[in-house]
């Protein structure tokens, strides 16, 4: 039988725990007890999480907030904070999902979910295992097109504009942003709201992506 130990930093449901205890009368009361005394950490309804104590694992909030509500993946500022492309802290967990826009707050902090268009959904995003633990979460250009699309008001339709919002607004890491790859701003263009600016984006990144290849094939032919 699995025991808490073995289950780690993976959220859990209510069926998951029950068929571990099923010689008590009362799970709902066993599971109380675990909850008070610390050894389960309430995430909502019906899902929990081990406490590090007594799984030994760390928790990933990435893998929580993928667990909590999907199908979605971590993204916006949280996702371009792991990357450490922008240096403030983020308030909360974001990701974007399919499903209706949802929040949900915790022991471990606020979780938001906002909603986007199915066909846009899949576009840049990617498993990354930190420490063992695998989860999704968008790739950096993603993250960005997110945040772009979903910050109210922000019409960015010139180069100036976009420079000034990357430099001066999210102090992003420029040398990180001129070697983002064109291709994920202009699938999202295609599919996606606030075309113009993802255009603009494309005209910036595009030669300097071909650039980067161009180098990168010499020094391979004079190896």
């Amino acid at each position: 039988m699995t025991t808490l130990t073995e289950i780690g930093n993976t959220p859990v449901d209510f069926a998951v725990l029950r068929s571990m205890f099923p010689s008590h009368k009362s799970v709902n009361n066993k599971i109380s007890e675990l909850e008070k005394s610390g050894v389960l950490i309430r995430l909502k309804k019906g899902m929990y999480v081990v406490s590090p104590k007594e799984s030994g694992k760390l928790l990933s909030l990435e893998l929580i907030a993928n667990h909590l509500y999907g199908p979605s993946y971590v993204s916006m500022e949280s996702a371009l904070r792991y990357f450490g492309l922008i240096p403030e802290r983020v308030y909360a967990n974001l990701s974007m999902t399919v499903k209706h826009s949802r929040e949900f707050n915790n022991q471990l902090g606020r979780f938001i979910y906002t909603q986007c268009q199915k066909e846009y959904f899949p576009i840049g995003i990617r498993q990354e295992i930190h420490a063992e633990t695998a989860f999704l979460i968008a790739t950096p250009e993603k993250a960005l097109c997110d945040l772009i699309i979903h910050t109210p008001n922000l019409n960015l339709r010139f180069k100036k504009e976009i420079l000034t919002y990357l430099e001066e607004f999210l102090r992003f890491d420029m040398d990180a942003f001129y070697q983002m790859d064109y291709r994920i701003f202009e699938q999202c263009a295609e599919v996606g709201k606030k075309k113009v600016t993802f255009k603009k984006i494309v005209k910036i990144l595009k030669p300097l992506n071909d650039y980067f290849l161009q180098i990168a094939d010499m020094m391979l032919f004079e190896e």
